[in-house]
């Protein structure tokens, strides 16, 4: 009787999915191939996927996301279909090895345009000025151990 009491509580408290504070609010409903295709210069939006690349410069960095449609707590899908890539800049210097390439990432800000960038022959990006750049934690099974094996032969 106890374990269905608990089942049933982990059950419920698992449908109770919040977006985090720093990426709550309202937002355009447009993707990053949306924003190449039309002029959407100063439409807030949230956008999230895996890092590309890193750039950093003297006075921000930017990052090179591959596009991907977010979950009800504003985290990407994980290996969900493409929504396209994006630039995001933000002001200040951040760790290419903690904001390393695969990462999941969401970010909250301003379109500021589109910016072509010489990745295979040149592609047109949507850039976003961010206010918020969340690194999500990475899932707890995406940890390898390397143990020894029982078996000797």
């Amino acid at each position: 009787m106890n374990r269905l009491l608990i089942a049933t509580a982990v059950l419920a408290l698992s449908g109770c999915v919040t977006t985090p504070k720093p990426l709550q609010g309202e937002f355009a409903a447009i993707g990053p191939r949306e924003a190449v295709q039309q002029d959407l210069a100063g439409e807030r939006v949230r956008w999230g996927g895996r890092l590309l690349e890193l750039a950093r410069f003297d006075t921000h960095t930017c990052f090179l996301v591959a596009g991907e449609p977010l979950a009800d707590d504003a985290r990407p899908y994980g290996r969900a279909v493409a929504q396209g890539r994006f630039l995001a800049c933000r002001a200040g210097a951040y760790d290419p090895a903690v904001f390393a390439p695969g990462r999941q990432l969401t970010f909250t800000g301003t379109l500021a345009g589109v910016e072509v960038h010489e990745i295979g022959g040149g592609f047109r990006l949507p850039r976003v000025e961010a206010d918020v750049v969340y690194l999500w934690p990475e899932p707890l099974g995406s940890a390898r151990v390397n143990a020894p094996s029982p078996y000797t032969w």
